[in-house]
């Protein structure tokens, strides 16, 4: 078999099943180990595949930016923001994350809801406008368009001095090997300082982030308090968060749109 039919089947087995495991795929092709973890060192190499250790999965998509993302699977985020909401207890200091998802977790806040809200997004602060009884704390450094949150040395240290009771933390990709992962080191970092100074921690995941990795990890799923997942989760991705040991919520489907 040539090396580019092998690269094609090892392909077309992460499109089917989600991942790879080398030995039992050396064994279907009665290939040796050693042949198939080549191929997946360089399709590593390549961008074509994550590697992981006894196989490979594939790698989450490059995110569209912001402006394309506000349109992507609105039903989906409208549903999991509307499974989040309670989560928001009053008299609570909460800490929101940038993305589209958050977005629709805040317009699903009932409207005379009273908690300190704290976030490194001004697109995220613009949508507490109607949530008169929220004191908004918006901190600032430099902004990192692609998500609209502010990065760098001035947002660390004002995100060190905070101790809220809840984060709302975006990811891009959720699997057992890289935990919650995004595609920006930098962007990753101020998520983590944001994550370890608050008591618990949730991610809102549309169906498609889960089970990929992306470039740069987060932090382990161990170390969240728990998921919110769409009505279309499998019993395997269940079963990923569950063994992780961290609460699973899961949305209701949203028929109507916006």
């Amino acid at each position: 078999m040539l090396t580019s039919e092998r690269k094609g089947l090892i392909l077309e087995t992460l499109r089917r099943d989600g991942r790879l495991v080398a030995k039992t795929f050396a064994l279907e092709l009665a290939l040796s180990e050693d042949t198939i973890r080549k191929d997946l060192r360089d399709m590593a190499a390549e961008g074509l595949l994550a590697r992981v250790h006894g196989g490979a999965l594939p790698l989450s998509s490059p995110l569209p930016d912001f402006a394309a993302r506000t349109g992507l699977a609105h039903s989906e985020k409208k549903a999991l923001g509307r499974a989040a909401a309670s989560l928001v207890q009053p008299g609570s200091t909460v800490f929101f994350d940038g993305g589209t998802t958050n977005a629709e977790l805040i317009r699903a806040l009932p409207e005379t809801i009273a908690f300190t809200a704290i976030t490194h997004s001004p697109t995220i602060a613009a949508e507490f406008e109607r949530l008169k009884n929220v004191e908004v704390n918006l901190i600032g450094g430099r902004l990192y368009r692609h998500s609209m949150v502010a990065v760098g040395t001035e947002a660390a240290i004002a995100i060190g001095m905070i101790r809220p009771d809840l984060f709302f933390m975006g990811a891009t990709a959720a699997n057992v090997a890289a935990g919650f992962s995004t595609g920006d080191a930098e962007e990753a970092s101020i998520k983590r300082l944001i994550a370890r100074q608050s008591r618990d921690v949730w991610i809102l995941l549309t169906v498609e982030k889960v089970g990929l990795q992306s470039p740069v990890t987060i932090m382990p799923l161990a170390e969240a308090t728990g998921v919110v997942l769409a009505a279309p989760a499998g019993e395997s991705e269940l079963a990923m968060f569950e063994q992780a040991g961290i609460s699973v919520r899961k949305a209701e489907a949203v028929t109507a749109s916006r």
